[in-house]
């Protein structure tokens, strides 16, 4: 029985930019020209939470109008021939909407609300009904808010993508600055005889130096990734 390689890609915002989901790096530090500070923080939140789920509401309309794209349903498709493990940094469900089964998300989910009072409280937001308000609450009677790990939380999920990363046959960085942590060092729990694979137009700096840098957007990218290792 051949056994499939374990392909770990690690995707941030780059991944998404071709479905229109506005990244946070290309428009100045301004996510819809708020601030950081004010809509991902649980300083803003406590500071103004009516913003902030207006913010989110917002977001989570306009991903009910985006589509994976190509490169999204050509990481899916890989399945077929790797055992295909996606780490993303990014909160949209798109990996997911193309057919990807094995997704980790870093920084939580915008599909997805969850209790300030109980953080194990996690709920699925109705597509039909995307909007949360103030008042909103879970079963014990605590507000809802995004269920995002927003700037200065935890990322309770690394140990977990860690692990991932430590048994990768293959890796794949795409779209990401590799300047965010802890999702960056996830690159030094790699073993140092998987190959390394990164799409992305500009310029990453990483401190691996074998690293095999494909200068395309996802889509493209995702398809050249797919004729190199078809070769080997």
């Amino acid at each position: 029985m051949n056994m499939k390689k374990k392909l770990v890609v690690l995707t941030g915002a780059g991944m998404s930019a071709e479905s229109g989901i506005a990244t946070f790096r290309d428009s100045g530090g301004l996510w819809e020209q708020h601030p950081v500070e004010q809509v991902a923080t649980p300083e803003g939140f406590a500071a103004n939470p009516e913003l902030v789920q207006e913010f989110y509401n917002h977001r989570r309309r306009e991903l009910l109008n985006a589509k994976p794209n190509a490169g999204h349903q050509g990481l899916a498709e890989m399945e077929k021939d790797f055992e295909v493990y996606i780490i993303t940094q990014n909160v949209d469900d798109l990996h997911e909407r193309a057919g990807s089964t094995n997704v980790l998300h870093l920084h939580g989910e915008l599909m997805k609300v969850r209790s300030t009072g109980d953080p194990s409280l996690i709920y699925e937001v109705d597509p039909s009904k995307p909007d949360i308000r103030m008042g909103d609450k879970c079963e014990k009677g605590f507000q809802l808010r995004p269920h995002i790990v927003w700037f200065g939380e935890a990322v309770p999920l690394i140990p977990r993508a860690a692990a991932i990363c430590q048994k990768a046959d293959i890796f794949v960085i795409i779209g990401t600055s590799m300047n965010v942590y802890p999702a960056a060092g996830l690159l030094g729990d790699v073993p140092s005889h998987a190959p390394v694979y990164l799409i992305d137009p500009k310029d990453v700096r990483t401190y691996r130096r074998d690293v095999h840098h494909i200068r395309m957007g996802a889509s493209k990218g995702v398809e050249e990734l797919r004729r190199l290792l078809r070769e080997n």
